[in-house]
């Protein structure tokens, strides 16, 4: 039965973490309106966000979906990181795994502020990242509350706003992102 429902939470994930569109420009345009909504929620709720995002080299913004299954805890997501000097756009996907205690899913918009441009560049190219995270989240169709933190270090802010899920969890993951071969 645990597998069952772990293989099938995987299912959910893997299939619905996918950037809408049936083309390659469909599919960018569906990320950089996710991108352009995402950043306009967050300057709502911390305006002093714009100027970091501004100043730093770059920055990215990931959608993403996390299963919490008590012991596992399972993510899938995609997102753009934009270098704020030449303008480029990496379209790039992310897959996490993990350990601790939770239970329930979660899907999460989450902006990463890069404070230097080597770490960004370390980002694109290599896209390993483990953090510790703890939060509890019960939001569905803009009702409800979430409050969630994430440790990531090495120069990376992180600002993670949840747009719906039931979740309480507190969880060691480590996160591949990589470039989608798709879309770049």
């Amino acid at each position: 039965m645990r597998a069952a429902t772990i293989l099938l939470a995987v299912a959910v994930i893997l299939g619905g973490c996918v950037a809408a569109g049936q083309t390659k420009e469909d599919k960018q345009r569906h990320i950089q309106n996710m991108r352009k909504e995402v950043l306009t929620d967050l300057y709502k709720i911390n305006p002093s966000v714009q100027q970091q995002i501004a100043q730093a080299p770059g920055y990215a913004v990931f959608s993403n979906w996390n299963a919490y299954l008590i012991f596992p805890s399972v993510g899938q997501g995609y997102g753009v990181v934009v270098d704020n000097v030449s303008g480029a756009h990496t379209y790039m996907k992310m897959g996490s795994l993990g350990g601790g205690l939770g239970v329930g899913v979660k899907d999460f918009r989450a902006v990463y502020v890069f404070e230097k441009r080597h770490i960004m560049e370390r980002f694109i190219e290599q896209g390993l990242n483990v953090g510790a995270q703890a939060d509890a989240a019960a939001k569905s169709g803009g009702q409800g509350d979430a409050v969630g933190g994430e440790l990531l270090l090495d120069g990376i802010r992180v600002y993670q706003l949840t747009e719906s899920g039931l979740a309480l969890q507190a969880t060691i993951q480590g996160t591949k992102y990589w470039k989608d071969p798709e879309l770049n």
